[in-house]
């Protein structure tokens, strides 16, 4: 019966495949998911031990500190009964000394709390009646979960940065404040959850993504899990989290450097899909792993994956820039482009909100009077043409009556290849001005100017640039920063722009394989 318990955890399909994801916020991890990045631990073990298996030491602490489906728990326990069984033959003790002295986690919600004990133990309570653990004194076993408070500063969190609107609860409903984020001192709180000193050797796990703050964007949270784990400064740390954090993201550049920075990252997986790691997850920007070993200091093996193919894999300096470019073909090209050291275009481009009219801005009419100037807004589905009062405009005066090109400032792809990269821009004349919706870049000196400068937006290589800066829907100033500037006394062609850089002509068709075409005008 004891064997039988094991051997059900092998049946097809795996129930922990069949789960709904709880959001696009907190995603279940698949196990085949799971399943790699152990292997991946238990190659970095190795190379670091010797070559002995992580799988045969008793004595190895793991913990999920965001645990759901207890995915990794559960895996991490099948691998460890398998690799003491010569040490421990009797597997009644093996399992009990596994459940008791090696495995931990903490539960997200009361909910994925139990979800992970009836994965581990078979019960949702570790002393339940069919639970396989037989030693603890408590329901929680080593998955620990009790609700935990947001602590308000203000409007948010200081912890976390949720709204406080939207997550002052009642204690009838979840409060989505993380136990593992929401401590001043993580190390004495694990003394607490789990008894006596916890030094844990390996840190591994899924955290939940974002939280709402009340604002019009969501706030990223995985950052806090990733800092608060090295905090505990585990033997290996093995995190899966949106890939947006490369180049982009509200509230996470001061995150970026000290991850491009930190040379103990010794593998990076990163998949442009967001739906190839979790499927039927729809989030820009994709996902990625990595493996953080306290005792490395070196490169990073960096593997890029796109459409269930590895496209790329290679030791890579995370600092090559100050975004990180995911395709080691990309980065060659960008070294070549930027040695010509020619001034950025960005030197031209607007900031968010050019004219401080933001998108829901409405104060317009459908006929021009006298004073007005027109208006280029969207709704949608749709673009739109209105007049509204000069006198409304208190930001970007100066260009408002010069040429300038009007360039959307989202498009999302959800990591399309070949992709499209930018919405079609529009030509705008002196007295007319845009909402949220674009970016303004100019001035440009006349109409013959502004539409040479839309034929260079319109090239596969000034889309490819902006790629590699643009890992979300949003294109915002700083995504121009690699774009050089040209002479705009004539029209521009990609054929010009590649023999111009001297690219190669696998360059030349790696770009022309990844950025569709576009038709302006």
């Amino acid at each position: 019966m004891n064997q039988a318990s094991f051997a059900l955890r092998g049946r097809n399909p795996d129930v922990l495949t069949c789960i709904a994801n709880l959001s696009n916020d907190e995603v279940f991890t698949p196990p085949e998911l799971a399943n790699q990045m152990l292997d991946l631990i238990a190659e970095s073990w190795a190379a670091s031990h010797g070559g002995a298996s992580i799988w045969a030491d008793k004595t190895v602490k793991f913990l999920d500190p965001c645990t759901k489906t207890g995915v990794f728990l559960r895996e991490i326990t099948r691998r460890l009964t398998e690799g003491l069984a010569s040490e421990m033959p009797d597997l009644d003790k093996r399992v009990g000394h596994v459940l008791r002295n090696q495995v931990f986690g903490i539960g997200i919600t009361q909910m994925t709390s139990m979800l992970a004990r009836r994965s581990l133990y078979c019960s949702k309570h570790a002393q339940g009646k069919h639970s396989i653990a037989k030693t603890f004194a408590s329901d929680d076993g080593n998955v620990w979960f009790e609700r935990t408070e947001h602590t308000w500063e203000g409007d948010g969190c200081e912890h976390c940065g949720a709204g406080k609107l939207m997550f002052n609860r009642s204690q009838g409903l979840e409060s989505h404040a993380y136990a593992f984020i929401h401590s001043n001192d993580v190390k004495a709180d694990l003394s607490t959850m789990f008894g006596g000193n916890m030094q844990f050797d390996v840190i591994i796990g899924n955290p939940p993504y974002q939280m709402a703050n009340g604002e019009s964007s969501d706030i990223p949270i995985y950052q806090h899990f990733v800092d608060q784990a090295k905090a505990l400064e585990p033997q290996l740390l093995c995190m899966v989290i949106p890939a947006r954090w490369m180049a982009g993201g509200k509230w996470l550049d001061e995150f970026r450097t000290e991850m491009l920075g930190d040379r103990r990252i010794r593998n990076l997986v990163d998949f442009e899909v967001m739906s190839e790691v979790f499927p039927g997850v729809d989030f820009e920007g994709g996902a990625c792993y990595f493996l953080w070993d306290k005792e490395y200091i070196g490169k990073t093996h960096v593997v890029t994956m796109r459409g269930g193919e590895m496209i790329g894999a290679g030791e890579r300096d995370l600092q090559e820039f100050d975004v990180f470019v995911r395709d080691i073909m990309a980065a060659t090209i960008l070294e070549k482009i930027l040695s010509f050291n020619e001034r950025s275009i960005v030197d031209i481009v607007s900031g968010q909100t050019p004219f401080g009219l933001h998108t829901n801005f409405a104060d317009f009419h459908e006929k021009p009077q006298t004073g007005d100037v027109a208006l280029h807004y969207s709704r949608p589905g749709k673009r739109a043409l209105a007049y509204m009062s000069r006198k409304l405009i208190d930001k970007g005066t100066d260009l408002v009556d010069v040429w300038k090109l009007l360039a959307p400032e989202a498009f999302g792809e959800r990591g399309a290849k070949p992709a499209r990269v930018l919405g079609r821009p529009v030509v705008a004349a002196p007295g007319e001005v845009c909402t949220q919706t674009y970016l303004a870049i100019g001035p440009l000196s006349s109409e013959a100017e502004v539409k040479n400068f839309e034929s260079y937006y319109s090239t596969k290589f000034f889309r490819f640039l902006v790629s590699l800066r643009k890992i979300t829907q949003h294109a915002g100033r700083a995504t121009y920063t690699w774009v050089p500037t040209q002479s705009w006394s004539k029209e521009w062609s990609d054929r010009e722009l590649y023999a111009k850089y001297k690219l190669t002509k696998e360059e030349v068709d790696y770009i022309e394989s990844v950025i569709r075409p576009m038709t302006v005008g």
